[in-house]
């Protein structure tokens, strides 16, 4: 690759020229921003103005936006209402559980909310459990449309009332005492059926004998098949998917807790908005967007970055919260704060998208105002470290500690990492590069990126 490759495309370092030569990929696919944190200055660049696919980098944009809007301390509630005559323990009437979009609600944090519900002095459920998640209006989606994979936790679609990720694991173990193949699963939906049909086989674990098929087997994804053949000597494993529908799983698990705490209930559900004279019993507050940030960078949640481009969207257009208010939100938010995101196109906020773009120059300009904002501890804090946590713990382990905080992204097609390396003089450095070639699939852009950071740490 000779230098009139790069002409007119900015200053390209020769360790990353030859990065990009190495790994056979052509400068037109890769676009790259450094810049200096105090001036702006641009210290090099590829086609930094060209918009590109930022896969999961995106959700920088998506957590900034939310901090500065909302601020670290916001927080959001998950309602229990009655509707219906509440005494002596026993409601004759329904619950209405009401959804405020809370992107972090574990199964431990719901069965803090069904013992809360319990230390109100809630004993039986004579009526249904309503499920009110109209806080969010989405448009129908193929949660299956982005790569055929319809049960992985990634592709979780958005919920107002969104419970433990709508995410179910089951424990398969064979069991030698009876012969057969144990399937558990934790969380436990009263709604969700088990069709256990793995046969127990002697002989080593492998080939056929180490085989379990996993198939959903209806349109409510209420039923999960189990087929193959497990032998006795193999290990206990775990599969994780996505069960259910959203009002379906926080109906089926919280039911579940609720007779585990000793409630009464033998109704049914509703999937409704709350009548206007329920009353309230219990509101419980989620964790603060400080810590939702840190937990959605640190790890690349999905799900909890479009829980957040959603709430700024209600938070400023009004309730029910939709995508296009989310990017309308940012929009209006960049321009009021004179970041140059003109060219920026964002459809869920999390980056899992064929059609968003930004680029590197304006995600590093971004990068650098928050770096400078009144939030940047928490902003900062919330980006893997490399060596050390979240998605960067494997990676760049030979860096100063601390010295490398980036957010990476990863899509068929495309790698990217931006945020912020500390150079050889002590000054921190926005580092933003994207690659968006076929051959990322097989490991050639994470080089480049690599190459960024060492030149930033060896020479600036």
């Amino acid at each position: 690759m000779s230098c009139g490759a790069f002409a007119s495309t900015g200053v390209v370092p020769a360790p990353v020229a030859h990065m990009l030569a190495a790994e056979r990929l052509a400068p037109r696919t890769a676009s790259f921003a450094v810049l200096d944190v105090d001036s702006g200055r641009v210290v090099a660049s590829l086609n930094a103005a060209t918009p590109r696919s930022p896969a999961s980098t995106m959700k920088l944009v998506t957590t900034f936006a939310s901090l500065d809007l909302l601020g670290p301390a916001y927080t959001w509630h998950t309602d229990a209402l009655v509707h219906g005559v509440l005494e002596d323990g026993v409601l004759k009437g329904d619950l209405v559980l009401r959804g405020g979009g809370d992107p972090y609600m574990t199964l431990e944090r719901w069965w803090s909310f069904v013992h809360a519900l319990r230390a109100k002095g809630l004993n039986d459920i004579r009526g249904d459990i309503v499920i009110d998640d109209t806080a969010f209006a989405l448009p129908p989606e193929d949660p299956g449309a982005f790569d055929g994979r319809p049960n992985r936790s990634y592709n979780v679609e958005p919920d107002a009332l969104m419970v433990n990720f709508q995410s179910i694991e089951f424990r398969l173990a064979p069991n030698a005492a009876t012969r057969s193949v144990d399937i558990v699963a934790t969380p436990a939906p009263v709604n969700l059926a088990i069709d256990n049909r793995i046969g127990f086989v002697a002989g080593r674990c492998s080939g056929k004998a180490a085989r379990v098929d996993f198939e959903v087997s209806s349109a409510q994804w209420d039923r999960a098949v189990f087929s193959g053949d497990l032998s006795g000597q193999c290990l206990e494993r775990t599969i994780t998917r996505v069960m259910l529908e959203a009002p379906s799983y926080a109906f089926g698990t919280f039911v579940e807790l609720w007779r585990e705490s000793g409630g009464g209930f033998n109704g049914g559900m509703r999937i409704e908005a709350a009548p206007p004279d329920a009353q309230p019993l219990l509101s419980f507050e989620s964790l603060t967007l400080g810590e939702v940030i840190r937990l959605t960078n640190k790890y690349s949640n999905n799900l909890m970055a479009r829980h957040l481009f959603l709430t700024i969207g209600g938070d400023r257009y009004g309730v029910p919260a939709t995508p296009d208010k989310g990017a309308r939100a940012i929009a209006d938010w960049s321009r009021e704060r004179g970041l140059p995101l003109a060219d920026l196109v964002i459809d869920n906020g999390s980056g899992l998208s064929r059609t968003a773009r930004i680029s590197a120059l304006d995600m590093a300009t971004m990068l650098r105002a928050a770096y400078h904002s009144r939030w940047a501890p928490e902003f900062i804090a919330s980006l893997p470290l490399a060596g050390i946590d979240g998605t960067l713990r494997s990676r760049m382990q030979d860096t100063a500690a601390g010295s490398v905080r980036l957010k990476t992204g990863h899509l068929d097609g495309v790698t990217a990492v931006a945020g912020y390396v500390i150079g050889a003089s002590g000054k921190t450095y926005v580092l933003v590069s994207f690659i968006n070639d076929t051959r990322s699939d097989y490991g050639a852009g994470d080089p480049v990126h690599g190459a960024l950071v060492d030149w930033i740490q060896a020479t600036l």
